[in-house]
């Protein structure tokens, strides 16, 4: 039997690029980095627990530029984890499979994960002062 007449096993390359398989694919790295951004969590609060020289240490490093571009990351990663989580629900009800449906829902998710994290953001730099 020649191996030119067998099917081919469905593949990445032959499907047509979806607003769906993207956010799928974000959903599971932004889960990813909240797992770490968790780790990075502990270790921020628990170095209080360990004096006043830790805490300054964690301090500097979660208060420099990577830092609190991890931070900002972090923010973004749970929003966007929380509306695509929330979709996921409606889907297991059988809501929004429509494709028109489900690229309108893409724009929301990425609308509320960009505004959400800019909130966030504003109202916690914003209070800095009132500490």
């Amino acid at each position: 039997m020649s191996s030119a007449k067998r099917p081919l096993s469905p593949h990445l390359l032959i499907y047509k690029h979806q607003a769906t398989s993207s956010f799928s694919i974000l959903h599971r790295i932004c889960g990813v980095a909240m797992t770490f951004g968790t780790i990075l969590f502990a270790y921020w609060f628990t170095s209080a627990a360990y004096g006043p020289e830790a805490f300054e240490t964690a301090q500097s490093i979660m208060g420099s530029w990577f830092g609190l571009l991890v931070l900002f990351g972090f923010t973004f990663s749970f929003f966007f984890h929380l509306a695509t989580g929330i979709r996921y629900i409606c889907w297991d009800m059988v809501l929004g499979f429509d494709m028109e449906v489900a690229t309108r829902n893409a724009a929301v998710i990425t609308l509320f994960a960009l505004s959400m994290t800019a909130l966030t953001w504003y109202v916690g730099c914003s209070r800095m002062g009132d500490l």
